[in-house]
C-alpha cells in the first residue's frame, strides 16, 4: 500500500508543476505575466484556439490534483489505522518470570544518620570605613 501511494504522491507533484505552468503560460486580459512567459510561444503551438486549449487543460489538471490529493488522503488514513491494529497483535505475548524468594540472610539495613551539630555560621563581615576625603 505504501508504494501505491508513494507513487500516487509523486504523481500530485507533477501534475502541481503542470498546473502552474499552465497557468502562468496562459494570456491574461491586460497581458501581464501570460504575455511575457510565452503567451506567443502558446499560440504559436495550439494556434487559434490558445486559451480554449489552455483553459480546458487548466481544468482537467486541477481536478486530477483534487481527486489525487483525496485518494492520498483516504489512503494514509487507511494505513494508519490498519498500522495501528497491526502493531497491536504484532508482538507475542510472554510471561513474567517467577520472583525469587529473599534470602533470610539478607536483613535491611538501618539508614545512617549523622549526628547533629549545630549549625556553622560565617563570620561577620567586617565594616567598611568611610572614604577618606584627600
Amino acid at each position: 500500500m505504501s508504494i501505491v501511494l508513494g507513487i500516487l504522491t509523486f504523481i500530485l507533484i507533477i501534475v502541481s508543476v503542470f498546473i502552474v505552468l499552465v497557468v502562468l503560460a496562459q494570456k491574461s486580459k491586460d497581458g501581464g505575466m501570460g504575455a511575457a512567459l510565452g503567451g506567443g510561444a502558446a499560440e504559436a503551438a495550439f494556434g487559434a484556439e490558445t486559451g480554449n486549449v489552455l483553459s480546458k487543460s487548466t481544468i482537467y489538471a486541477a481536478v486530477l490534483f483534487f481527486v489525487l490529493a483525496f485518494a492520498l488522503y483516504l489512503g494514509r488514513i487507511y494505513e494508519s489505522k490498519h498500522a495501528a491494529a497491526a502493531a497491536g497483535s504484532a508482538l507475542p505475548t510472554i510471561a513474567a518470570p517467577a520472583a525469587a524468594p529473599v534470602p533470610a540472610a539478607a536483613a535491611p539495613v538501618a539508614p545512617v544518620t549523622a549526628p547533629m551539630t549545630a549549625p556553622v555560621t560565617a563570620p561577620a563581615a567586617p565594616a567598611s570605613e568611610p572614604a577618606k576625603k584627600p
